[in-house]
């Protein structure tokens, strides 16, 4: 019997700024749901983050609208849930403070993992991006749950905060 996958999705994206082939978008989808066997099904330990900044371009990368996202983990960084939480223009998705801290609650998640795309294809985050990572992360410390990271995905590259020092 298939299990489901354990993502909560935005409706269906057609708008990329690259047009895929059909085998070239079956093999993107393969790749997904391969991934999400591995991270998000197993509920495997994210050991790699290789592995997640992966998992990131795949959903994120080539969007010609912005989508801010989660990965929600439990106290052992096994993956709960990846949830798409907004959805926004080509310059900017506005994060609500109070949306995460309820997806956070709803899902009993310790940590997240904050992930967004930057349309430009340039991920470098901006000051806007650095403020609201604080917000949230002020904001989820008041129920004591750790932001690990947050991404953001560009035109086949990404940036991790957490890599740079910023968290």
């Amino acid at each position: 019997m298939k299990r489901p996958s354990r993502a909560r999705l935005l409706p269906p994206d057609t708008q990329r700024t690259r047009t895929l082939s059909e085998a070239e978008q079956t093999l993107i989808d393969q790749a997904i749901r391969c991934l999400e066997r591995q991270y998000l099904v197993k509920q495997d330990v994210l050991t790699s983050p290789d592995a997640t900044r992966a998992y990131l371009q795949l959903r994120l990368a080539g969007l010609t609208y912005e989508v801010f996202s989660l990965l929600l983990l439990d106290n052992r960084h096994r993956v709960l849930l990846y949830e798409e939480l907004f959805r926004g223009t080509i310059d900017g998705a506005s994060a609500h403070p109070r949306e995460v801290v309820r997806r956070v609650i709803e899902t009993n998640a310790a940590a997240v993992i904050f992930a967004h795309n930057h349309p430009s294809g340039v991920a470098e985050p901006s000051q806007a991006d650095l403020r609201l990572t604080q917000r949230l992360k002020d904001a989820l410390a008041l129920i004591e749950v750790r932001v690990l990271d947050h991404v953001i995905v560009g035109d086949g590259a990404d940036v991790s905060l957490a890599e740079r020092g910023w968290l």
